[in-house]
């Protein structure tokens, strides 16, 4: 009877750990794109209406997230450990930074807490440290900011359409990007590059990112440090009216 009891004990203890484990079996957690995303730093200090003195030092484009087309916060549990990622710090600081609130693990917090936890349903994503050295690796594959340049599209004062910025990226890649921007203040017919979505497979090969925004993670909703931001949020841009590229330090 003893051991019956025992072995009644052992099988409730794994019923409880496997349920408090995160919960990958869900199909609802069952992702197939992971969306790799960049953000133009200037651009996010004008959002939040302040001056970020960082953002003249960040003048390349910086790491959002990569975050799963399925899922947000799948374990509230498994809280970010920023130990865990004590060998990716040096590099985390120049491509991954908070470019708002800098000195601080939040931003970095933020993302593995509400998209790392639904990516580790993938064996190759299933800790912190290989969530965020995944998306470093991701990052540094796409060179983003370099391509740009490489094909003369730089921050300046004149303006871009936005096939000018897709073509480009879609010749290179061989695949659709997602170019969001900040919509024109009443009165203005300019919007701001502020963001761009590159898209990868669960084997992590380049494809389309769908364009339609009911389909990807909002923009705005998952930026926790634009709280402020009433008035612009990311939008898909409009391919009828022009894109103001903003220099990280501004032009006289």
């Amino acid at each position: 009877m003893a051991s019956l009891n025992l072995v009644a004990l052992l099988c409730f203890g794994l019923v409880v750990l496997v349920n408090s484990y995160p919960s990958f079996s869900r199909h609802e957690n069952q992702w197939t794109k992971l969306i790799l995303t960049h953000h133009w730093p200037k651009t996010l200090c004008t959002m939040e209406e302040v001056s970020c003195q960082t953002a003249d030092k960040f003048n390349y484009w910086t790491i959002h997230g990569l975050w799963p087309d399925k899922g947000q916060s799948c374990n509230r549990s498994w809280h970010f450990d920023v130990n865990d990622i004590k060998d990716l710090l040096p590099e985390m600081e120049i491509w991954w930074p908070d470019v708002l609130h800098p000195g601080t693990n939040e931003f970095w917090k933020h993302e593995w807490e509400k998209h790392g936890t639904c990516a580790a349903v993938a064996e190759s994503l299933n800790s912190e440290n290989k969530y965020f050295a995944k998306a470093l690796d991701l990052y540094k594959k796409v060179d983003l900011d370099s391509i740009l340049k490489k094909f003369n599209i730089v921050p300046s004062s004149k303006y871009y359409s936005l096939d000018n910025i897709r073509s480009v990226i879609d010749s290179f890649y061989k695949v659709k990007p997602k170019i969001q921007c900040v919509s024109p203040s009443q009165g203005e017919a300019v919007q701001t590059l502020g963001q761009i979505e590159i898209c990868f497979d669960k084997e992590y090969q380049l494809m389309d990112c769908v364009e339609y925004e009911e389909e990807l993670p909002n923009s705005i909703d998952d930026l926790f440090v634009f709280e402020s931001a009433q008035q612009s949020e990311f939008s898909v841009c409009d391919e009828s009216m022009p894109i103001y590229y903003p220099p990280a330090h501004e032009e006289y």
